[in-house]
């Protein structure tokens, strides 16, 4: 009798128990999963699921219009250009060119960013020149090389003699007396711009789900964070909350063999100061939204991060580091609303 009851004890000694060393080790991978998780909600932010404004409340009947207005090539001169021509909803937002081509067949100055999530940015393009999305919105359909259209009263002409367009802004903007107008299409358009938002595996994880990325990912994360990426790839955005020198250590051209003597935001302020200063792109989905950089002299994400350790941060980060921040960036990759991808039926029907 005994030696049964030994026996039995001895079993579920060897099944209930592990040896001293991995409990400590589970113990310490532990806290270090905390520790990241802690540092990373100090630096970072949950994806909102709609990037509300205070200046233009979203609402269904301003997002249905400019769903419209993304899609519709009238608003460029010859309609051959919508928005989504340059920020393809069904490629991360973006085009995946160097520069894109303008209606009349020219190519832009500067690499096309995505839209998603760019609402949730201080500012947008490259140099900073737009407050929001709304400013963003009107610009590139008046600009001569991207959509041409001569002048805002040419398009709200147009658009006013489209019975679609006619009772969609009067429902959009109720109470108005001319609603088809150039600034309500930018409030319009940057309402639906304000819903493309992408939640990621990452935005998970945030939230507590320390399963939600891989441990490759949270090895990335870690390297991130240490190596001061964060101190510019900061916030809900993971950029795009600020305005720095491209090549603080050394000038980016070196690095990228970039062929455009692009100066940045001192075009904009003709300052000496801002020379090389361009606004930080979010990275949010920043894998599948290749070529980098604002004149899209760089392929390879792996490449863009191996410049950017030297360039901004005097690193030179290995192999490995350079793998592990990918794979966290990889963890930024999003969910696209696949309804975001199809033209509205309604547009199609208007323009047959």
């Amino acid at each position: 009798m005994k030696a049964l009851i030994l026996g039995v004890f001895l079993l579920t000694m060897m099944f209930s128990c592990k040896p001293s060393g991995q409990n400590q080790v589970s113990e310490s991978t532990a806290k270090t999963d905390d520790s990241i998780m802690q540092i990373a909600r100090k630096t970072f932010k949950i994806l909102p699921s709609v990037a509300e404004s205070k200046d233009n409340p979203v609402t269904p009947a301003k997002v249905k219009l400019g769903k419209l207005l993304y899609f519709d090539t009238r608003l460029s001169m010859t309609g051959k250009n919508s928005c989504n021509s340059c920020h393809n909803l069904a490629a991360f937002g973006d085009d995946n060119k160097v520069t894109s081509t303008g209606d009349a067949g020219q190519k832009g100055s500067r690499n096309s960013p995505t839209v998603f999530n760019a609402a949730l940015h201080n500012m947008q393009f490259w140099d900073g020149r737009a407050k929001n999305v709304e400013e963003q919105a009107g610009m590139p359909i008046l600009n001569p090389v991207e959509m041409a259209i001569p002048h805002a009263g040419f398009l709200v002409k147009r658009l006013s003699s489209i019975k679609l367009y006619q009772d969609m802004f009067t429902q959009a903007f109720p109470n108005q007396k001319k609603p088809v107008n150039y600034a309500n299409l930018q409030k319009a358009i940057g309402a639906f711009e304000r819903t493309l938002l992408t939640p990621s595996r990452f935005d998970k994880y945030m939230a507590g789900n320390k399963t939600a990325i891989t441990p490759e990912e949270k090895a990335g994360l870690k390297v991130f964070i240490e190596s001061g990426c964060g101190n510019c790839h900061f916030g809900v955005g993971i950029g795009g909350g600020l305005l720095q020198k491209f090549g603080l250590v050394t000038d980016y051209r070196t690095l990228t063999g970039s062929k455009m003597n692009d100066e940045g935001r001192k075009k904009v302020t003709k300052n000496e100061a801002d020379k090389d200063v361009f606004k930080v792109p979010g990275l949010r989905n920043s894998v599948g939204t290749y070529p980098y950089f604002h004149d899209g002299s760089i392929a390879k994400l792996d490449t863009a991060v191996k410049i950017m350790g030297k360039a901004q941060l005097n690193k030179n980060l290995n192999d490995i580091e350079i793998k592990k921040i990918v794979a966290f960036l990889n963890s930024l990759s999003g969910t696209i609303n696949p309804a975001d991808k199809t033209i509205p039926q309604e547009l199609v029907k208007n323009m047959n």
